[in-house]
């Protein structure tokens, strides 16, 4: 998913647990779970506002864009601007 969830990184910040995070922002542990391991498919700007509230952040603090294509490709592939590795043919050559 191209979108990364950071509520891990301000628990540790905040040194809080999911269990009291879940409590103050009025969900349950189960849909904190869901959301903080990027499982969920939205998340309504009355939890997110919730969320920044109890941890003291900013909406990007707790989520950021990643490229989604990036993922798996070979480093020499993303150097040259190539959305695939050069594949070998079968007698050995590129």
């Amino acid at each position: 998913m191209p979108i990364a969830v950071d509520i891990d990184v301000m628990l540790a910040r905040r040194k809080m647990s999911v269990g009291e995070l879940a409590d103050r922002v009025g969900i349950t542990p189960a849909n904190l779970a869901v959301l903080k391991n990027g499982r969920a498919k939205a998340v309504r700007f009355a939890t997110l506002a919730a969320l920044c509230e109890v941890l003291e952040c900013q909406p990007g603090d707790l989520l950021r864009w990643e490229r989604e294509e990036t993922a798996g490709r070979e480093p020499e592939a993303l150097a040259q601007g190539r959305s695939e590795p050069l594949s070998r043919s079968d007698d050995g050559q590129r």
